[in-house]
């Protein structure tokens, strides 16, 4: 596997909708950068959250989660409480190719303030809004600002395709939208 280059993704996102939208460069202006990079995409957060909450005393059980588990909230600048934890999603919608993982990393800027950003790799042929787990590791409030850069997403292309796609097995996660909750299949 290689990883591949700002002008391979920006190929792939202009030719078969792999990103969408897409920002051809990196834009910050005195927001937290988001765009194409040399060797990777640099996703925003979008408005949507659900911050978890123990008001309810619920149990966190993937095999059976609970809603009252968390609270939606709609907003430009999201609090997450000190030690806590927060989903969210990205405004961009991908669409993976047959023969590329992709691996996605946080932002040094949230990184650095203690906040950690954890998805899962994207399989071949997954698309969808991807789910954003973040995690305020601190022991203060942390902002998240929406419609601006919370992580990075690296493009590794295999040798050859995958026998069997995610599309393939009918995965579980395939075309979310919105802030997707855990499921079992």
């Amino acid at each position: 596997m290689s990883i591949r280059p700002d002008s391979w993704i920006r190929q792939q996102a202009l030719e078969n909708q792999m990103i969408e939208p897409f920002v051809e460069r990196q834009s910050a202006g005195g927001r937290i950068s988001f765009g194409l990079s040399s060797y990777g995409y640099d996703a925003r957060v979008a408005p949507d959250f659900k911050l978890f909450t123990n008001l309810e005393s619920a149990v966190v059980d993937p095999k059976n989660f609970n809603q009252d588990s968390f609270v939606d909230r709609q907003t430009d600048v999201c609090v997450i409480p000190p030690n806590s934890f927060a989903l969210a999603r990205t405004v961009e919608y991908f669409r993976i190719p047959r023969d590329v993982l992709v691996i996605c990393l946080g932002k040094s800027t949230y990184a650095r303030c203690g906040i950690i950003v954890n998805v899962t790799p994207l399989e071949p042929e997954w698309e969808g809004h991807v789910t954003l787990e973040i995690s305020n590791t601190t022991p203060l409030p942390a902002r998240i600002y929406a419609n601006e850069g919370i992580c990075q997403f690296l493009f590794l292309k295999a040798e050859k395709p995958c026998e069997i796609s995610y599309a393939d097995r009918a995965g579980k996660y395939m075309g979310q939208t919105g802030v997707t909750l855990p499921k079992i299949a």
